[in-house]
Formats: structure tokens, C-alpha cells, sequence
């Protein structure tokens, strides 16, 4: 009897995500050429429609839905054997997929990867880079296998580890007209004057819990798209912001006029590791983690 491959079925399961073979495929390294012939080849070994394809929908038959539910927990078990099979090797050797989001990615990664390099050569490391949503559902999905991120976040079937604190501080223009920063009030600044990121990124939720924002009045209507963005905003004196600790420093503030300023140990963030319960290299993924978190301590230092 002919069986679904791997890859057909991770295919599948991307198909299902997105909902359009272009995006896909994309996701998937693949010419959309080479994705839809791997769906076609995935409904003839099923001798089923799992797609229905019009000229600008694609829609997942129940059909297609009950196999991408099933299609999920194969891979899972899959990854569970690899999973243990790694476990008989020495930690940090082979491939290890690493989930990060934008907002750790450019402060973190630049001082600890080449370090990481050169005690672990065997590693090969393989980053994505996305929002936690996205990055925590490759992860359950077996397309990941440990995330590095902002805590806390909601999430089911995982397990955690606690690496440090990150504080906020206050973002601004060095001779902005929204705040005096050295005499910080949240009541006193305008309406509409705080620049977040727009919903979706991890950083705005935690910098309004974090900061104590509550009235949404002083939060701007527009939120920026990326963290780039958002520091050229501030650097034009559209407003002001709050950035983690770890952005100190950093390429990102070079050769821009934006300052931090501290706002104390109470305005925090928590960066984690998180990875699947029950996998068989928590052991390894603990082992990163205290990698991580001496490069944090020795970059502090030096600071």
C-alpha cells in the first residue's frame, strides 16, 4: 500500500495554514510549481479531494481537514523519534530549528551566535524569525523545536524555562517636546503620544501590561510594523515609546537620536526558552538556555 510522504504531509499541513499554495510554498523553500504537484501526488496516494481550487481561493475540503488533523499527529510522533533518537548524542550537536521573535532577534543573536559557534561546532543552528502566534504554532506543529521569547504568553502542551528579566525603559528624542524623561510621568504626556507596535507583536501587549498603560487615549491610533519603524518614529519626535533593556546599545539606536531612560525594576518583560512538553532534549534545550543567559550576563558587564 502506497503511504503519504513526510514532506507531502508537511506540505499539507502549511496549505491548510495559509490557504494559498503561493504563500506556501513559500514558507516551504519550494517553486509553487513543485508544492502543487506535491498536493496533487498527496490526493491521488489518498485517492481524495483534500483542496478545492478556484482561481484566487483555495479552500481545505472536510475531507481535508479531517487528514490535516491526523497529518499533525504523525508528524508529531515522527519528531518525537528523531527527538529521541538525538538524545543518545552529545547536547548542542546537530540540527536544532530555533524560534525567535523580532523584538529579541537583532539584541540578543548578533553577541551569542558566533560564541555559540565556536563552543559548539557541531550545532547547526537553523533560525526563524517571526511573531510569537506564529513561531508558538510552528513549534506544536513540529517545524520547530525550541522557542526563544518574551514571556508570559498563553500557551497550551509546553514546557518553559525562565532566563532573565528584560526592564523597559522609556524611548524618546534626546530634546523631544512630548516628555521631560528626567522627571517621567505617565499622566503627563498627550493624547495619542505613545508609538506602540501594531497588534500582533508580543512587545505591545507586554509594554502596556508592563508600564501600567491604561488609558488607551495617550496610545497612538497607528501602530508601527516593525521595530525598525518604530525607532525612526520616535527618532522623528512623533512621539514616545518603550523599549526592552536589550535594545541598549544596539545597531538598531546607532546613528539615530533616540535615548532610554530607566523606569525602574518594576516595568519588565521575561525572556524564556520554550519548547514542547515531553520532548527528549529538554536537557539540551536547558543546556542553551544557560548558554543564553551567560552571554546576557557578560554583554551586561561589559555594558
Amino acid at each position: 500500500m502506497k503511504t503519504p510522504t513526510v514532506k507531502q504531509l508537511r506540505y499539507f499541513i502549511a496549505l491548510t495554514e495559509s490557504e494559498h499554495f503561493g504563500r506556501a510554498a513559500e514558507r516551504c523553500f519550494v517553486s509553487q510549481s513543485a508544492f502543487s504537484n506535491a498536493i496533487k501526488e498527496l490526493e491521488t496516494t489518498l485517492d481524495a479531494q483534500l483542496v478545492d481550487r478556484t482561481n484566487r481561493n483555495v479552500t481545505i475540503t472536510a475531507t481535508g481537514r479531517e487528514v490535516a488533523v491526523q497529518a499533525r499527529l504523525v508528524l508529531r510522533d515522527l519528531d518525537s523519534l528523531v527527538e529521541a533518537a538525538r538524545g543518545q548524542k552529545e547536547p548542542l550537536t546537530g540540527e536544532l530549528r530555533l524560534g525567535v521573535i523580532p523584538t529579541i532577534a537583532p539584541f540578543i543573536l548578533p553577541d551569542a551566535l558566533p560564541t555559540l559557534r565556536e563552543q559548539y561546532p557541531d550545532l547547526r543552528l537553523l533560525l526563524i524569525e517571526d511573531q510569537t502566534q506564529r513561531i508558538y504554532q510552528r513549534l506544536m506543529q513540529g517545524e520547530l523545536d525550541v522557542l526563544l521569547m518574551a514571556l508570559p504568553w498563553e500557551m497550551h502542551g509546553v514546557e518553559q524555562l525562565c532566563l532573565f528579566r528584560d526592564a523597559f525603559c522609556l524611548a524618546c528624542h534626546v530634546s523631544t517636546k512630548h516628555v521631560d524623561p528626567h522627571n517621567y510621568r505617565f499622566s503627563r504626556l498627550d493624547s495619542d503620544s505613545i508609538l506602540l507596535l501594531e497588534d500582533g507583536h508580543c512587545l505591545r501587549d507586554h509594554a502596556l501590561a508592563a508600564c501600567k498603560i491604561r488609558n488607551t487615549q495617550k496610545v497612538s491610533r497607528f501602530g508601527a510594523s516593525s521595530l525598525l519603524t518604530l525607532i525612526e518614529m520616535v527618532d522623528a519626535d512623533l512621539g514616545v515609546t518603550f523599549l526592552p533593556e536589550m535594545a541598549r546599545g544596539s545597531s538598531l539606536l546607532s546613528n539615530t537620536q533616540v535615548k532610554l531612560h530607566s523606569l525602574g525594576e518594576k516595568s519588565y518583560r521575561e525572556i524564556g526558552l520554550v519548547w514542547r512538553k515531553g520532548s527528549g532534549r529538554a536537557e539540551e534545550f536547558a543546556l542553551l538556555g544557560e548558554f543564553l543567559r551567560s552571554c546576557r550576563k557578560l554583554r551586561a558587564s561589559i555594558a
